[in-house]
């Protein structure tokens, strides 16, 4: 009898363990989203409250993925306008030892690339449009990849065993394309695009030396940037909004950075 209800009890315990109700899985993994207004809604003029200065939305590619993934637990600490000190000091803390994946983009704003982009859209001088590139382009080397390498560092001290992806930025123009002569000239169009490969440059080598994942947008948004006569996943001058140019649209983020990232986030 008491082997009858020891096999009883054991065959009760399995039945506890392997039963799960439906909708009450398990999380499996953390991810949590670090970065600025490329990471959040910025260009997809969808957002959770309008008068919110993060300007989060659920069209963000980092949303995407979380929405397509349930059982995974989803921190959302990226912010418009961060920088890597603002990630350091406001969004690394919402990391944790059992965060198992990270996304992370910044680095735009360390060099004032919106100012630099504000000042090419509104001087009618090529020359000094491209100063203005050339010297986000120096403080990029100068300071920006000396603050990467400090970013990186305490992302991987915060959450030791989680996969790292640094996101990277897109060029913004097809030179040559079917914009014609309005707006912004060649020159400056081409400038632009420098700067893009230059903090690509940046961020893929202090991304090798972290032992973290560096996605290039370059190659995925090239086919679909400004003046490309392709549909175009960037937004461009909106001089009603412009706090909304030059950011991934609903497409941008949905068919560039999202379907881009998920064969590495898995």
């Amino acid at each position: 009898m008491r082997t009858l209800k020891l096999l009883f009890a054991t065959v009760l315990a399995f039945v506890a363990v392997a039963f799960v109700a439906p909708g009450s899985h398990a999380a499996e993994g953390k991810y949590v989203a670090l970065g600025d207004s490329y990471t959040v809604a910025v260009g997809t003029n969808t957002y959770d409250n309008p008068d919110d200065a993060c300007r989060r939305g659920p069209t963000s590619y980092t949303r995407l993925w979380a929405a397509a993934h349930p059982n995974v637990g989803f921190v959302e600490a990226a912010c418009s306008g961060a920088t890597t000190a603002d990630v350091m000091n406001t969004q690394v803390g919402q990391l944790t030892a059992d965060t198992s994946l990270v996304t992370l983009q910044i680095g735009g704003n360390d060099v004032g690339f919106v100012d630099v982009l504000k000042n090419c859209i509104l001087t009618a001088d090529d020359a000094d449009c491209l100063a203005g590139v050339e010297a986000a382009k120096a403080a990029a080397n100068s300071q920006l990849s000396p603050q990467l390498s400090k970013t990186y560092a305490a992302v991987r001290a915060a959450a030791p065993s989680a996969k790292v992806i640094v996101v990277g930025y897109p060029r913004l123009y097809t030179i040559g394309g079917d914009c014609g002569i309005l707006g912004l000239s060649d020159k400056e169009r081409t400038a632009l695009n420098s700067a893009a490969d230059t903090l690509a440059e940046i961020m893929s080598a202090r991304s090798q030396e972290a032992g973290f994942t560096f996605l290039d947008a370059r190659p995925v948004f090239d086919p679909h940037t400004i003046c490309s006569g392709n549909s175009e996943w960037v937004t461009s001058l909106e001089w009603e909004k412009l706090n909304e140019s030059y950011h991934p649209n609903v497409e941008g983020h949905r068919d560039g950075y999202l379907a881009a990232l998920n064969p590495l986030m898995g």
